[in-house]
C-alpha cells in the first residue's frame, strides 16, 4: 500500500453517507434521526465514524444549529454522486421496480417548461402508457416538498441543498441584442460600456434585480445594470430585445434560434453566466421507477 493511502476498512460506509445526507437535509441530528427511524445518539455516532474515516470535520456544531464546513460541503456533493452510482449499479443488476406507473407531478419555469419540458413530457407519455404526468409552470421559486411535486426542472445554479440535483445539460446565459439596436447605439466593447446602454431588466424567480453576474476569464464579476424597461417575464424581455429596445442576458436555449437567424447578435462573448439545466428531486432515483425513467428520458431528450 502506498504511503498516505486509505485501507479498504477505513473507507466511508454508504450508510454513513446516507446518514450524513439526512443531517444536511434537516440541519438537525434529531430531525435526521426521526427521518431515519433511529436515535439521535445513533446519528451522532455514525457522523463521528464518517468524520474519523475522512479525517476531517463535516459540521460546525453549536447549541442552536449546525452548519456545513467547507469539507462538509465538498463531501455533500461527492456523497450524492457516490450513492447515485451505487443506485445505478443496483438498478443495472436487478429487475425490481422496473415498471413506471402512477402519477408524476413535475414543475418548471414558464419559458423553459413550455418550450422544452412540455414536448419532452408529451413524448414520455407515449413511451410509458401507465404513467400519468402533470406539468405545472411558474415564474417563481417552488418548494417541491411543500407543494407536492416529485420533480422540478430548473435552469441556473441557485440549487437547493436539501434535495438531490442532477445536471441534465450544460447551458449558459449570454449577452445579446438585435442588430437594429446595435446599429442605432453601437456595440459595447467592455462591460463598463453597458452602463451607457439600455439594458432590459428582468426579475425572474430568485435572481437579483438589476444585477448581472458573469463568469469572466479569471474571476466572477457582478455589474449593476439599468434601463427604462423591466419585467418579471422572460418571454416579454426577449420580445423587447427582438424589437430593438435594448440589451438582454438570456439563456442560450432561449436565443439560439434567433442567433442562427441573425435576429440577435451575441456581444461581449468572453462574459457568460453558468445556467445549467437540472433535475431537482427529494427521493433517490432507485426508490421510484417513475421518477427514474422520467429523469433519464429528459437527460437523453435534451442531449439530442
Amino acid at each position: 500500500m502506498k504511503e498516505g493511502s486509505v485501507s479498504f476498512n477505513e473507507l466511508p460506509h454508504p450508510k454513513d453517507l446516507q446518514v450524513f445526507l439526512a443531517v444536511v437535509r434537516k440541519l438537525s441530528f434529531a430531525a435526521a434521526a426521526e427521518e431515519l427511524g433511529q436515535s439521535p445518539a445513533y446519528v451522532s455516532k455514525r457522523i463521528g465514524i464518517l468524520e474519523a474515516s475522512l479525517k476531517t470535520r463535516l459540521f460546525h456544531r453549536t447549541t442552536r444549529k449546525i452548519v456545513l464546513t467547507d469539507d462538509g460541503e465538498r463531501t455533500y456533493h461527492r456523497a450524492i454522486r457516490i450513492l447515485a452510482e451505487i443506485d445505478d449499479m443496483v438498478d443495472d443488476l436487478t429487475d425490481a421496480q422496473h415498471t413506471p406507473q402512477g402519477h408524476l407531478h413535475i414543475c418548471s419555469s414558464f419559458g423553459f417548461g413550455r418550450k422544452h419540458v412540455a414536448p419532452a413530457i408529451a413524448e414520455l407519455s407515449t413511451k410509458y402508457a401507465d404513467l400519468d404526468v402533470r406539468l405545472d409552470v411558474f415564474d417563481r421559486a417552488v418548494d417541491i416538498i411543500q407543494e407536492g411535486f416529485d420533480l422540478e426542472i430548473r435552469v441556473g445554479e441557485d440549487l437547493p441543498t436539501q434535495h438531490i440535483c442532477k445536471m441534465l445539460k450544460r447551458n449558459k446565459r449570454i449577452i445579446c441584442a438585435a442588430p437594429e439596436y446595435l446599429a442605432r447605439h453601437g456595440e459595447p466593447k467592455t462591460l463598463d460600456d453597458l452602463s451607457k446602454h439600455a439594458c432590459l431588466v428582468l426579475r425572474e424567480r430568485n435572481s437579483p434585480f438589476g444585477i448581472w453576474s458573469f463568469d469572466g476569464t479569471n474571476k466572477e464579476l457582478s455589474l449593476p445594470i439599468s434601463g427604462h424597461l423591466s419585467t418579471n417575464h422572460g418571454e416579454i424581455i426577449l420580445q423587447w430585445a427582438l424589437h430593438g429596445r435594448g440589451i438582454i442576458m438570456r439563456s442560450l436555449w432561449d436565443v439560439k434560434q434567433h442567433l442562427a437567424s441573425g435576429k440577435m447578435v451575441q456581444i461581449l462573448p468572453e462574459y457568460t453566466q453558468e445556467a445549467n439545466i437540472w433535475a431537482v428531486y427529494p427521493t433517490r432515483l432507485s426508490h421510484s421507477a417513475k421518477l427514474r425513467v422520467c429523469v433519464t428520458f429528459l437527460e437523453e431528450y435534451l442531449a439530442s
